[in-house]
């Protein structure tokens, strides 16, 4: 702006002075008035610094202050919502506020908000340089989802806990009655069985219970894929037109079983089914749910280069959720592992349904192929003892039928 001003004063200075036109020569007068004093001043505007704050909002939405601070007139400032949509806004400069509501399409890892600022002074004439882009990221947890009931491992080795085990022990159903022996608690003497079936004066017998114990949860989730309900957005990576993806269900159906399973008392450990992926050990309580609800919201898409490598070591007689789409064979053959070793394994289709509107006759033809290759993984995984749960349809009484078919 100031150099198109002395610029402009110049040439009506040299037409006025060529053509002995004064008054022309005049019209330049303000120009060159303004821009020594624009020189005089200083041309850098004043610097601008631009600091993002979430906000507490509502259910659905994500609000975000943006701040910025500036010795400027006045302040340019970009904002860049979900990556997608850029507004300018110009705020007066000595600090000043903008409040961003962005809505939440999709749980896990988000940028919400990204803004560049820039003060101006003299109209224009003095400009700072660009303050950003600064971006402040947010992890959306996944809604909660009530489940009723999870299967148990094939056997319980706890010591304590909420579930009948097979083992003796002490809080759990009638088990036996049995002769005192040392180590035996006179409090469990029971004195009426005492009296009709002791054989000799002075024996004693004790009422034996079963013990109750815990259970090992293991949640192990695939996140090399992400695709939406929409089959014509795969690949595409637009989150906005994709629908509801397998990744958002992935990460309410790890939430709502550890909800679950530390309701339950048990001990739940998180494990992400790539190449550095975040790992937690088992535990249970309120702050390890935290901990883990925690990861969930902060576990995304991973790299195409981070893909699958090494099987977690989870604890011995755990039940393990395995959660993914299955189009890749790494996930299965993982479940299928787990099973040989013992555990029980339960595979979560997290694939959501699917919009299969504007696909060419070769895209249909396409899909049908991977999803029939995909139906013979979960007959692999049905014959080698896993049991497949989709979570798109009801989890809940699929997960209860599977917890009482076996109990």
């Amino acid at each position: 702006m100031l150099s198109v001003a002395i610029g402009g004063a110049v040439i009506l200075a040299v037409v006025g002075l060529l053509s002995a036109r004064p008054d022309v020569a005049a019209m330049g007068l303000p120009l060159a008035l303004w821009s020594g004093f624009a020189i005089a001043r200083g041309t850098a505007g004043g610097e601008a610094k631009v600091r993002i704050d979430a906000l507490p909002g509502q259910d659905g939405e994500l609000l975000t202050a943006i701040a910025v601070e500036s010795d400027a007139e006045a302040v340019e400032m970009v904002i860049v919502q979900s990556e997608r949509r850029t507004r300018r806004v110009i705020v007066p400069g000595g600090g000043s506020s903008v409040t961003a509501r962005s809505t939440v399409l999709h749980s896990g890892p988000a940028i919400p908000v990204q803004a560049a600022a820039r003060g101006f002074s003299l109209e224009g004439a003095a400009l700072s340089k660009t303050a950003g882009p600064v971006a402040a990221g947010r992890q959306v947890a996944p809604p909660r989802r009530p489940i009723d009931a999870l299967p148990l491992p094939r056997r319980l080795i706890g010591s304590h806990g909420a579930h009948e085990g097979r083992r003796q022990g002490q809080g759990g159903d009638f088990r036996d009655i049995h002769a005192f022996a040392p180590g035996d608690e006179v409090r469990r003497v029971d004195w009426r069985a005492t009296a009709r079936m002791a054989r000799r004066p002075g024996d004693l017998l004790v009422r034996r219970t079963n013990t109750l114990s815990d259970s090992s949860v293991v949640i192990a989730m695939d996140t090399s894929e992400d695709l939406g309900e929409v089959v014509s957005s795969w690949g595409s990576g637009d989150l906005e037109r994709s629908g509801v993806t397998s990744l958002d269900l992935a990460r309410e159906a790890a939430r709502a079983i550890a909800d679950s399973a530390i309701g339950a008392g048990d001990r739940v450990a998180l494990h992400v089914l790539v190449h550095g992926g975040r790992s937690l050990r088992s535990g249970s309580g309120s702050r390890h749910l935290a901990r883990v609800v925690a990861a969930i919201a902060a576990t995304g898409q991973a790299r195409e280069d981070a893909s699958f490598r090494r099987t977690p070591p989870v604890p011995h007689g755990s039940v393990i959720f395995v959660l993914s789409t299955f189009f890749e064979g790494a996930a299965a053959q993982t479940a299928l592992m787990w099973r040989a070793s013992g555990h029980r394994v339960v595979a979560v289709d997290v694939l959501p349904p699917l919009d299969r509107t504007r696909l060419t006759r070769a895209q249909l033809i396409g899909l049908r192929t991977v999803l029939a290759e995909r139906e013979n993984v979960f007959a692999d995984l049905h014959g080698a003892g896993v049991d497949v749960v989709t979570w798109a349809d009801d989890p809940s009484s699929a997960l209860l039928a599977i917890a009482r078919a076996r109990r």
